[in-house]
């Protein structure tokens, strides 16, 4: 199904423009608009408090996305980079009006991709360096190192994507979704959850 997004951030503003904008795109490519989903509510706003996050929830395998512009979906880069690679993730394509972007089975979406995968590498590089550092530290002091018994060695291909997990949890996407967009049980998700997440049963992410 194809689906319209509209977002504006008060209500003195209309949504008519944007609506306006996608229709004529729908048109020009010959597409059929199969649901419209309108909200006033600031991008800076947590996805799972929007209707945004909801249709997140409610897309599959196949769907498209339409909007005017990416900054429609969020106010800054992080937010909008989550929700695009939760898309990605589970081959939903993303259309913009005004940027003519097409984020699925293209050239655009790869290099999207790899731009996603070198920010996860390079984030995954600091915080390694940091572990380090601070293990040297600890030694240096006299303290005992070592990692606690019990400690999933799984949980360490979470490292990193701590920002990546909180989108997910916030686009209420199911533990089975997540698990297999990360590559990991749902045990080993669960324990890191649990881990680095330690309110995450409290804020009831999970439908």
């Amino acid at each position: 199904m194809i689906y319209g997004y509209v977002r504006i951030s008060t209500d003195k503003q209309s949504t008519e423009n944007q609506r306006f904008e996608i229709e004529n795109f729908s048109k020009e490519k010959g597409f059929y608009i199969g649901q419209w989903v309108e909200e006033t509510i600031s991008g800076t706003t947590c996805v799972n408090e929007r209707q945004l996050g909801r249709l997140l929830r409610q897309l599959r395998r196949g769907d498209t996305l339409i909007t005017t512009e990416l900054s429609r979906l969020g106010r800054n880069l992080m937010q909008v980079m989550s929700i695009l690679h939760l898309c990605m993730e589970r081959n939903i394509i993303v259309l913009t009006v005004k940027e003519r972007y097409e984020l699925g089975d293209n050239i655009n979406s790869k290099i999207l991709a790899f731009a996603f995968g070198l920010s996860a590498e390079i984030e995954r590089n600091l915080i390694s360096q940091r572990t380090r550092e601070a293990l040297a530290r600890k030694k240096k002091d006299g303290e005992k190192l070592g990692r606690p018994r019990g400690k999933c060695i799984h949980q360490m291909k979470l490292l990193g994507k701590e920002k990546l997990i909180q989108a997910m949890l916030e686009s209420r996407l199911s533990m089975n979704e997540i698990s297999e967009a990360l590559g990991v049980s749902r045990q080993t998700l669960r324990d890191f959850l649990s881990e680095f997440f330690p309110n995450w049963r409290k804020e009831r992410y999970f439908r």
